[in-house]
C-alpha cells in the first residue's frame, strides 16, 4: 500500500472514531510503528489531525459544534454501554434525585433510566420498603420526553431559551434555576476533556449551564467516549476537581489519566 493510500485510510478511520493510535494503525496496516509516526506527521502538516503521545485527534476548531442529530449517529454502541455502567452508581436501591445534562451521552443515561424504571414492577425498593421515586431534573427537550412517560420517575423540566444545535434550555435563568437545586448526582456529557484545560465545550451559554450543574450536585458523574480525550475546545466550564467520576469507553491517554489519578476522580471503563 502507498502511503497516500494509507493516509487516506487513516483519515476515514478519525472521521468515524476521532482518535487513532500508533500501535493499532500499524497492527491495521502491517507496517512499523515508525512508519505510521510518519504518516501522522505527514497528516498533521497538511492540518488534517493533531498529534498527541501514542497516536493522533482530529484537529478541532475550538468553535465547532455537530447538532444533537449529528452526534446522535456516532459511537452509539460505546455511549450505550457508558450509560449502563454510569448508572450502576445509583445502585439497585437509589432513592433520589438525578440531573441530566443535555447531549447524547447523557441522553442515552435517560434512556437507561427509564428502561430500568420500567423493569421494576415494584418500583425502586427503598430500605424501608416504601415505593421510591427518582426525581429526574433536565434541561433538554430531546431528554425530557424519554424520562417524562417513565414509571416511577417525577421529572422537573428547566425552561429557557433554546439552542437549536443542541436542544437545550440555556441563559441566566436556566442558570438561576439550577443554581436553586441541589441534585444527589448530576450526569455530565463535555465535548472535551484534557489535563490542562479540564472539561470543555464550544458555546459560551452551554458551558454557563455546565458549569452551574457541576456547582448544584452532590455528585458529579461525566460521561464521555474516548473520542472527547485530550479535546479543548472554547470555553472550560469545570475542572477535573470538580468532578468525581469520568465514565468512558477506554482508557484515557498517560497524560490525562495522570492528572485525573491527582484529582482524585474515580475513572470507570465501559
Amino acid at each position: 500500500m502507498y502511503a497516500m493510500e494509507r493516509q487516506q485510510g487513516i483519515e476515514r478511520i478519525l472521521a468515524d472514531d476521532g482518535r487513532v493510535s500508533v500501535v493499532d494503525l500499524a497492527h491495521r496496516f502491517d507496517v512499523t510503528t515508525e512508519t505510521i509516526r510518519r504518516d501522522l506527521a505527514a497528516l498533521e502538516e497538511t492540518g488534517s489531525l493533531v498529534r498527541v503521545h501514542g497516536g493522533a485527534v482530529a484537529k478541532d476548531d475550538s468553535t465547532n459544534e455537530s447538532s444533537v442529530l449529528e452526534r446522535i449517529q456516532q459511537h452509539g454502541p460505546a455511549k450505550r454501554a457508558i450509560a449502563d455502567r454510569a448508572l450502576a452508581a445509583l445502585g439497585p436501591e437509589f432513592h433520589g434525585s438525578v440531573f441530566i445534562d443535555a447531549g447524547t451521552t447523557a441522553a442515552a443515561v435517560a434512556e437507561g433510566l427509564s428502561a430500568r424504571a420500567a423493569t421494576a414492577p415494584q418500583g425502586y425498593p427503598s430500605t424501608n420498603g416504601s415505593r421510591a421515586r427518582v426525581e429526574a431534573v433536565t434541561h433538554s427537550l430531546t431528554i425530557a420526553p424519554v424520562l417524562a412517560v417513565a414509571q416511577d420517575i417525577s421529572l422537573t423540566v428547566i425552561g429557557g431559551r433554546i439552542r437549536g444545535v443542541t436542544a437545550a434550555a440555556v441563559g441566566a435563568e436556566t442558570v438561576a434555576v439550577i443554581g436553586r437545586l441541589r441534585p444527589d448526582v448530576a450526569f455530565i456529557g463535555t465535548n472535551g476533556i484534557s489535563a490542562g484545560f479540564g472539561l470543555s465545550t464550544p458555546d459560551p451559554e452551554e458551558a454557563s449551564v455546565k458549569a452551574a450543574i457541576v456547582r448544584a450536585a452532590r455528585r458529579v458523574i461525566v460521561v464521555a467516549d474516548s473520542s472527547k480525550h485530550d479535546r479543548e475546545l472554547l470555553v472550560s466550564f469545570a475542572s477535573l476537581s470538580d468532578i468525581d467520576v469520568l465514565v468512558t469507553d477506554a482508557e484515557p491517554p498517560a497524560d490525562l489519566a495522570t492528572a485525573l489519578a491527582d484529582a482524585d476522580v474515580e475513572v470507570w471503563i465501559a
